[in-house]
């Protein structure tokens, strides 16, 4: 027997215990004649005391950082008690120990506030996982499966596999491909996501289908993003939309209430598409705060319809607003007293390359019930108070403005109120708002191709009311500069996306069922009958065996994690990521492959143009 109890069991009731204990040695101190260890694993770390006898012994052969021992002694009440460990009302009187493993000394410090950085810690994550906080990390994720398995259980969901070797039909993201050495020169691909499965699945009579599953994007990497990541997949048949937005609410404060202890009984917000990217510029907003964008110059969006705005800022002489396509606001709360400095500041931040303005305005609505701007000589403190007041702006408040392109624009703002908003601590990591995201477009247009490409995915079905419209009314595009008067511009897509503290959580519709629509949805992307036939055949034949209405939606995995812990990358949640450069830095992956194996699968590598 290695161990009786773990390192994060003991507890002042078990006084005069004898135990045995096995874990890696986190740190050593010595004191005088005898010694004190803290001795990690998994569940915590208990402090041993070696007395004088013992002490001799580790003299002579000196235990490490990381040693890996059996420990076996009494249990007995620690004189200087840690109040601030489960633990630390006793120690373990050492009798007799082992050395199981030594270890070499780590390359960082294996504590929550580590010496290491990225790169090493990543190359040797095996010890960086030892780390508590990494540890905390894993069991949020952990607790947050659970609790999701839990609950779809309870909800008549089948957990059901879908395979990881499928066939490449690239309309997003690129695949990932797979040679076949039984195939030469065909390829699998590695599933973007378990789409055209979960709707077989449905087709096959199983209603209620869930996995929490790998899924597969060879796309550019930034915080949030991973090629390989984890989505709580699923799907429902005999719904329409109201049915999976109450199922997946009460999947999403389950979670809550399990992992966080948080009872969110308030009702979850539901937004449009359009009102979220008219007001917070952005299709995934931070409804925690205020500070909504207000157009003050009429735009000629190219993403809403909404043009109810007065002009504001018109026949003031003054060129920037004048020959901007957009202008737009937003009050920040108690901003008045900011310096020319703090100013100055968020001015170059909003020049920042990412952000891309060229300037910023400002008006100040100062407590005395004055207003001070920026461009005081092109604007009478009327309409600046016109501005401010259509902005609600209240005493003591900044208004901060941005003009140019629509697009930048409206993106620039939705960015500066989510840094203002983080400045002044309305964006906690405690608090947690929901919302639902509805009524998206069905479709974009791809102006280089001059042809219509499915916002959601082409398995989206459109609103029931535009279904007639979409069949009845054919994709092409006479003329591109007018493609916003084509019927397929206001097409709504049956979709919905979840929003948690501005940042989407999950996504899913209401999917086509009927062989009739796909096929014209397929058209629409550009698709002619043979490719359709080539790519998705397998399923437009399954729509013709008695296909149920269907719909389902998929939760970021990872991403939900990272939210609950407070992190804004997912990494931090996954026990083996990779880096930004995608590359597996432990395994040193990806790599070069044997010739033997090129042989084998019929491939010859050109390294002319790497």
């Amino acid at each position: 027997m290695y161990r009786t109890h773990t390192c994060g069991e003991l507890r002042i009731a078990h006084k005069e215990t004898e135990t045995i204990l096995a874990g890696w040695v986190q740190t050593i101190r010595k004191f005088g004649s005898i010694t004190f260890v803290d001795l990690r694993d998994r569940y915590g770390i208990t402090q041993l005391l070696f007395g004088e006898e013992l002490t001799k012994l580790l003299d002579e052969s000196p235990l490490g950082r990381e040693f890996v021992i059996q420990a076996t002694g009494i249990v007995q009440e620690r004189s200087n008690k840690n109040l601030n460990i489960p633990t630390g009302e006793i120690e373990v009187n050492i009798t007799s120990f082992k050395v199981l493993n030594k270890s070499e000394v780590p390359p960082f410090t294996i504590t929550d506030e580590t010496d290491g950085g990225d790169d090493i810690r990543m190359k040797y994550r095996f010890l960086d996982l030892r780390r508590n906080a990494v540890k905390k990390n894993l069991e949020l994720r952990y607790a947050v499966g659970r609790s999701t398995r839990n609950y779809l259980h309870e909800n008549n969901f089948m957990d059901i596999e879908t395979p990881f070797l499928i066939k490449s039909t690239p309309e997003g993201a690129r695949d990932f491909v797979v040679p076949s050495r039984m195939n030469p020169g065909q390829f699998y691909a590695l599933p973007q996501s378990p789409q055209t499965f979960k709707q077989l699945l449905m087709v096959s009579g199983y209603d209620r289908y869930y996995q929490i599953v790998k899924c597969f994007r060879d796309e550019d990497l930034r915080a949030d993003r991973q090629p390989e990541f984890t989505q709580i997949d699923c799907e429902m048949s005999f719904v329409e939309q109201e049915d999976i937005l109450n199922m997946f609410e009460g999947l999403v404060k389950r979670i809550f209430k399990d992992v966080k202890n948080i009872d969110y009984t308030d009702t979850v917000a539901r937004m449009t598409w359009e009102d979220a990217m008219w007001n917070y510029g952005n299709d995934k907003p931070d409804i925690r705060f205020g500070m909504e964008l207000l157009n003050i110059k009429k735009p000629a969006s190219v993403y809403v319809t909404k043009s109810d705005r007065t002009d504001l800022v018109g026949g003031a002489d003054f060129k920037v607003f004048d020959e901007a396509e957009t202008v737009i606001a937003i009050a920040v709360p108690g901003c008045s007293e900011y310096t020319r400095k703090q100013t100055d500041e968020i001015m170059e931040w909003v020049k920042r390359p990412q952000i891309g303005m060229k300037g910023m305005v400002f008006i100040k609505v100062n407590a005395d019930g004055t207003y001070k701007s920026s461009v005081d000589k092109f604007f009478s403190e009327d309409r600046l108070k016109a501005i401010a007041d259509a902005a609600g702006a209240k005493a003591g408040d900044l208004v901060m403005i941005l003009a140019g392109a629509e697009e930048r624009t409206r993106k620039a703002t939705s960015e500066l109120r989510l840094e203002m908003g983080k400045r002044l601590g309305f964006r906690k990591d405690d608090e947690f708002r929901l919302l639902w995201v509805l009524d998206f477009p069905l479709f974009e247009y791809a102006e280089d191709d001059n042809r219509w490409v499915a916002r959601h995915h082409p398995f989206t079905s459109p609103k029931p009311s535009d279904i007639e419209l979409m069949i009845n009314t054919s994709p092409v595009i006479t003329d591109a500069a007018k493609y916003l008067e084509h019927p397929y511009a206001n097409i709504k897509a049956n979709a919905y996306d979840m929003v948690l503290n501005g940042n989407e959580i999950g996504g899913g519709s209401i999917r086509i069922f009927q062989r009739p629509l796909q096929e014209r949805m397929f058209e629409a992307l550009g698709m002619d009958e043979e490719e359709q036939n080539h790519k998705f055949g397998f399923l437009l034949g399954a729509f013709e065996y008695g296909a149920p209405p269907h719909g389902g939606l998929a939760f970021g995995f990872d991403r939900l994690c990272s939210i609950l812990g407070g992190s804004e990358s997912i990494r931090d949640f996954i026990a083996f990521p990779k880096n930004n450069s995608g590359r597996d830095v432990m395994l040193d992956a990806p790599s070069s492959i044997d010739a033997k194996q090129f042989d084998e699968l019929q491939i010859k590598l050109d390294l002319k143009n790497v």
